[in-house]
Parts: C-alpha cells; sequence; structure tokens
C-alpha cells in the first residue's frame, strides 16, 4: 500500500509541506509507505489541450521536458493521492493546476485510470480562498471516480510565515484525522 503527495508550494519546506507531512507521518504509522513529490523550484508545465492523449493511449502525455509523466506514473502507481497547495488569490498554485489538467486529462484518455484510488486535498492558507482551493483539487479527484475520505474538519491549516501552521491545532489534529481515515480506507479497499 502506498499514498503519493504532490506538494504545490512554492516554498519547498513551508506550511504545505508541514500539513502534509503530519498526514504523511499518520500514514506511515499504519505500515501505509509513503512517497513526499516537491514542485517547488521545477517546471510543470501546463496542459496544451491537444488531445494527443486520447489517440495514443500510452498513460502519458505529449508534452515533454519537465517530470509530469513520471508524476502520472507516481499516481497510478499508488492506492491514495494526495494534492496539496497553499492559496494563490484564492486558488491553487498554478504548478498544481498544471499537474491536474494535464494527469487528468491522461487518466480520462486511459479509461479513467485513477478510478477508485483514495484522494485528498490538502491546503495551506493565510486567510481567504481555502475553500475554492479545496473544492477545485476535490473536483479532480471526483470527476476521476477517485474516493474521497472525510475527516473531523475540512482539510485545511492556517499559517503566514513557515511554521505558522503547526500552531493551528484544530488544522493540525485535522491532518491527523485524514491521515487516519486514508489509511482505513485504503486498506479496506485492498482486501
Amino acid at each position: 500500500m502506498k499514498v503519493v503527495a504532490f506538494n504545490g508550494s512554492a516554498r519547498k519546506d513551508g506550511n504545505t509541506a508541514i500539513l502534509l507531512n503530519r498526514v504523511l507521518q499518520v500514514l506511515e504509522a499504519e505500515g501505509i509507505e509513503t512517497d513526499l513529490v516537491q514542485l517547488a523550484g521545477k517546471q510543470v508545465y501546463g496542459c496544451n489541450a491537444c488531445r494527443t492523449c486520447f489517440t495514443t493511449k500510452n498513460k502519458r502525455c505529449v508534452i515533454e521536458g519537465d517530470k509530469v509523466n513520471e508524476y502520472i506514473q507516481k499516481m497510478l502507481d499508488a492506492d491514495g493521492i494526495i494534492l496539496g497547495s497553499p492559496v494563490y488569490f484564492s486558488m491553487m498554485t498554478p504548478e498544481m493546476k498544471a499537474l491536474i489538467d494535464r494527469a487528468g486529462y491522461v487518466a480520462r484518455a486511459n479509461e479513467d485510470m485513477f478510478k477508485r484510488k483514495v484522494g485528498a486535498a490538502v491546503v495551506a492558507v493565510r486567510r481567504a480562498g481555502a475553500m475554492p482551493t479545496f473544492d477545485a483539487i476535490n473536483h479532480f479527484f471526483l470527476i476521476s471516480q477517485m474516493i474521497v475520505p472525510g475527516s473531523s474538519y475540512w482539510n485545511i491549516g492556517i499559517g503566514n510565515k513557515k511554521g505558522e501552521v503547526e500552531s493551528d491545532e484544530e488544522g493540525m489534529r485535522t491532518m491527523e484525522d485524514l491521515g487516519k481515515n486514508m489509511a482505513w480506507l485504503i486498506k479496506k479497499l485492498k482486501t
């Protein structure tokens, strides 16, 4: 059993990574292998809507020059996918959006290849925009026919400067509960 998490923040080890790592720690304690991919400093090209993936059906995007095909393979190999993003002007980062668009197109072109995997959104926010970001990421999971577990609150942590999110007790507890619920669900799906 494996979960791959993607940190869409431009800050490699900032608040989004802290939230994701809290979820991953719980998953690891439950015996689930984890992998954290940080998009910071990496080029992620946007989808050009060429729809070549619907012709080739090879589980790859035709765009080369970045690591999106590697990321798509990591998603395909995992039982669960976590997508984390800070809020930039009331929405996810452009890198996270590009990853979602390209992975989503490839998945749909290949018989919904993420179907029935477990997916969870994690959002770091200073003040406003958390819910539109959370909803947009979850739309990717839902249109991909994935299973989205709940938590004790929405998967949001509040903080501005690096590390401030750790002071959000409810947010950190929500990440722990998300990890427990993801582990439970993945184990149920594997039996």
